[in-house]
């Protein structure tokens, strides 16, 4: 592959637009729903939990959420206005229940009052975040005091192999993770790995370890 189709799928996976965007919304559902549904679980969600996602992509994995527990309310930022606008269509019986709000935002600040969620989650964004200490001080503040946040990640020897990886993507390890989580309040309860096979985004199998860290306030 050319440098500049590498690097257009780096810009797909970091803000998916167009035709092609909406084809990379559902692949990256594909891919991802084992990293999601782990994260999910490892939140421990109960009854009438408020609960954040940052980064939704298009929303498939939403149903699964509110399986966990009964009267859940669930809100999903993104900064891809194309995976705003699919994950609204396809869980609008949530949104018009009023179950699930999904927001736009600019990945830095997050719109919400303090301690206003009892868990935030994400998967596979920490690669994006433009300003890491920053974004963590606002899930912090965000956050429930004695509430849960769950970070999930493909680890750095796994996306080296990626091509694409080169451009975009800041890649992490456990080690420099646990470090960037050191330098705040967070206390982190438990670290665990899982490996899976996947298709890799050429179409081939690939072994992938991935990565998540549970956080109390």
């Amino acid at each position: 592959m050319k440098q500049e189709e590498l690097q257009a799928i780096a810009s797909q996976l970091k803000h998916p637009t167009g035709e092609k965007g909406i084809e990379m919304g559902n692949m990256m559902n594909e891919t991802n729903i084992n990293m999601t549904k782990h994260s999910i679980q490892n939140l421990n969600i109960s009854k009438e939990n408020k609960i954040l996602e940052l980064g939704h992509g298009n929303g498939g994995h939403v149903e699964f959420l509110f399986e966990q527990a009964d009267n859940l309310k669930y809100y999903g930022l993104e900064m891809s206005e194309l995976m705003f606008q699919e994950a609204r269509q396809i869980n609008r019986n949530f949104v018009s229940q009023k179950q699930a709000f999904f927001s736009l935002y600019d990945g830095n600040a997050v719109p919400f009052e303090d301690e206003s969620f009892d868990k935030i989650f994400t998967v596979n964004t920490i690669y994006f975040w433009q300003e890491p200490e920053k974004l963590l001080a606002e899930i912090y503040r965000v956050l429930k005091q004695n509430g849960n946040f769950c970070v999930t990640f493909a680890q750095e020897d796994f996306m080296k192999q990626l091509p694409f990886t080169q451009f975009e993507f800041e890649l992490y390890s456990t080690e420099k993770a646990q470090k960037l989580i050191g330098k705040t309040p967070f206390k982190i309860v438990y670290i665990e790995s899982q490996a899976e096979q996947v298709k890799s985004k050429t179409g081939e199998l690939a072994d992938r370890t991935f990565t998540t860290i549970v956080l109390e306030k």
